[in-house]
């Protein structure tokens, strides 16, 4: 946690292209998320728009192996959940789609939940908690304060709620390489007194669970489910410290048209 990268302007410009089309994936793919359609077809969408329209490299394929451009998590699925051609998405199924970029050497990162028709009250509650508490870190990240600040704001709105923070997995450096220091953990927890500064750029991207937080690793090495089978839910966002607060690299218009981030703007 001793050498996170201070991005100069160039790179945070460069950051911005990259994390645009990263968000305008998420965009494009949504008319798409319907009954009927598979998992598979949904990532070979992104896949070919990240190519041909984009002229990008998607960074998840052949990343440790990892089989696809995009990693699409179904219900009970935390992360990493594998598109397959015969995984068809049926009425009230809630997913996360979580595609990465690399454009010009540099990174774009980003998720969001999708609702196929009408969520359940619970799914729906769920899928507010948890942007919510990605808000309100985003809300709370400025320069000088400690990095765990994040996860000790995330973990207390979420277990007021009812809900659970997943613990093995966490948001993460980023810049000219995918993974890079700091590790965001979502829950608090010492992090060695790491003090954030402008110009640290990583992603804040939790995973709630509607019951308890333990997860099982399945048998293809990639797929994480939670222990009990209860839905989990996930949004992720790319940012980058200023002298006053963060600027979110991915966020969408929609986000700004709700009202709910007013504070941030793109390019600011």
């Amino acid at each position: 946690m001793k050498n996170i990268p201070i991005r100069t302007p160039e790179e945070i410009e460069k950051l911005r292209v990259a994390c645009k089309f990263a968000s305008d994936i998420l965009v494009m793919i949504e008319p798409y998320v319907k009954e009927g359609i598979t998992t598979g077809e949904l990532d070979r969408i992104c896949h070919e728009y990240i190519e041909k329209e984009q002229q990008a490299i998607p960074a998840c394929l052949g990343y440790h192996g990892y089989p696809n451009a995009t990693c699409i998590s179904l219900n009970e699925v935390v992360c990493h959940g594998i598109p397959h051609p015969d995984k068809k998405l049926k009425k009230g199924d809630i997913l996360n789609i979580d595609v990465t970029v690399i454009k010009d050497g540099y990174f774009g990162d980003n998720s969001k939940m999708y609702v196929v028709g009408e969520p359940s009250v619970k799914d729906k509650r769920l899928l507010e908690v948890t942007l919510e508490s990605l808000y309100i870190a985003l809300r709370t990240v400025k320069p000088g304060i400690r990095l765990n600040q994040i996860g000790k704001v995330i973990q207390q709105y979420v277990e007021k709620e009812g809900f659970s923070v997943v613990r093995e997995y966490c948001g993460h450096g980023i810049g000219d390489e995918f993974h890079s220091d700091p590790q965001v953990l979502h829950y608090y927890a010492d992090d060695e007194g790491v003090i954030l500064q402008e110009g640290m750029v990583f992603t804040i991207e939790p995973m709630i669970n509607a019951g308890k937080k333990e997860i099982r690793l399945m048998g293809d090495g990639w797929t994480v489910k939670t222990k009990d089978r209860s839905h989990s839910a996930q949004y992720e966002h790319q940012i980058v410290i200023t002298k006053d607060g963060c600027e979110i690299l991915t966020i969408r218009d929609e986000e700004i048209a709700s009202g709910r981030i007013t504070r941030f703007m793109k390019n600011a």
